[in-house]
């Protein structure tokens, strides 16, 4: 019979290596606008830029790789990831953006101000949108070697996918830069994966928003929460309460909205999500 001392040390490694596989995998890899192009790099990289920003930097199984975002005004063909060796050697990685299409959407806003504000409410989202902007700049050093865990953060069906060309009220707008997920309002709203909270606020289109740092320019932005559950400054865990589904902000009902950005482009949050 196996004693006590066995099994504790069975169910460590069982542990231990359950962890590990978690936080080894990597996003899909899709070369797109709103895409990730997830990029093996030599071990001995010590940074990766992209357009001037700098990116994701992750070991899985003993390799290295860049995890570049996309932004959704990329066009096709081929662009260069910068990097930089530890002896200072610099290199240039090609990136083919392939062709992809992304389907239209309209809807019907009932407060009309959501979709052609006024002046003033016009300056008070030109405030909000810069305060946004400056936290997915944030680069700031990652907690583990390896690239974070996703989960989705709250339960329902997919109302509205990432990518979407929208129009408000035969209005057109900016394409849909997050994932929405349909929810009843109050239900609970979950940390997609381990961070800091580094921004919080009542917005005019994103209505009550919660900012999540994950490290690395990995960003999650949860919006139209009827309520936050933390502040900023709190680090968190994944999987922890941090508010409750809500209608606020431009909503034309309840759902939750996440954007997920990498080096400042917002990307398909699915891309994330283990199938």
């Amino acid at each position: 019979m196996m004693n006590m001392f066995c099994l504790k040390m069975l169910l460590g490694l069982s542990l231990s290596v359950t962890v590990n596989a978690v936080w080894a995998q990597l996003p899909q890899d899709s070369r797109r606008a709103g895409g990730i192009a997830v990029i093996e790099v030599p071990l001995q990289t010590t940074t990766a830029t992209f357009q001037d920003k700098p990116v994701a930097l992750t070991i899985s199984a003993d390799h290295r790789y860049a995890v570049v975002g996309l932004p959704l005004d990329m066009p096709t063909g081929t662009t260069l990831l910068n990097i930089v060796l530890q002896d200072q050697t610099r290199q240039q990685l090609p990136i083919v953006i392939q062709d992809y299409h992304y389907r239209e959407q309209r809807l019907t806003i009932k407060d009309q101000s959501k979709v052609s504000p006024n002046s003033a409410q016009l300056e008070r989202y030109g405030r909000e949108a810069t305060e946004q902007k400056a936290a997915y700049q944030i680069f700031s050093p990652a907690p583990s070697a390896h690239f974070p865990s996703f989960i989705k953060p709250t339960a329902g069906r997919y109302s509205s996918p990432f990518g979407f060309k929208r129009f408000f009220n035969g209005e057109p707008r900016a394409p849909h830069a997050g994932l929405d997920i349909a929810a009843p309002i109050g239900q609970p709203v979950l940390a997609p994966a381990l961070g800091k909270v580094i921004q919080t606020g009542d917005y005019f289109f994103n209505g009550q928003t919660v900012i999540i740092d994950h490290g690395q320019g990995v960003m999650s932005m949860l919006c139209h929460l009827s309520q936050i559950n933390v502040k900023i400054g709190d680090s968190i865990v994944q999987g922890q309460n941090i508010g409750l589904v809500g209608a606020t902000g431009r909503a034309t009902g309840a759902h939750l909205h996440w954007t997920l950005s990498l080096n400042d482009a917002r990307v398909d949050p699915m891309l994330v999500l283990q199938k």
